[in-house]
């Protein structure tokens, strides 16, 4: 249950941030919105709180490979998504929005592998 419910939350959140990624290359005030700035922070406390219940759960540590991987792509998409929603111009925004949505396929492909080489996995 708990794993299906971390699940739902990653494609929530990724969905989220596609449509506010583009609200912010378009300059949209639809990202203004407060509650649009606040569910974002709410959705990634839960994924966040789940994966570490879940990494326990299973005995896994940051000795896992897989889960260290895991934890870079996180840091790589938290990094770009900052620069796609606050960069100042549209081009550094493109970047920071394609750069992330690359980091969030790299932490599904790991996620569903176990691996950190996905690709080299399936």
């Amino acid at each position: 249950m708990l794993k299906n419910f971390h699940i739902m939350l990653a494609y929530l959140t990724t969905l989220g941030f596609v449509v506010r990624g583009l609200w912010s290359i378009l300059d949209s005030p639809l990202r203004n919105q407060k509650w649009i700035k606040i569910i974002p922070h709410v959705i990634d406390t839960l994924l966040l709180v789940l994966g570490v219940t879940m990494a326990i759960n299973i005995g896994a540590s940051l000795t896992s490979d897989w889960l260290a991987a895991k934890l870079i792509g996180l840091l790589g998409y938290i990094g770009f998504g900052v620069l796609a929603m606050r960069a100042r111009t549209v081009p550094l925004k493109i970047l920071g929005y394609v750069a992330a949505l690359v980091c969030v396929v790299y932490i599904f492909g790991v996620a569903f592998t176990r691996s950190p080489l996905p690709l080299a996995a399936a």
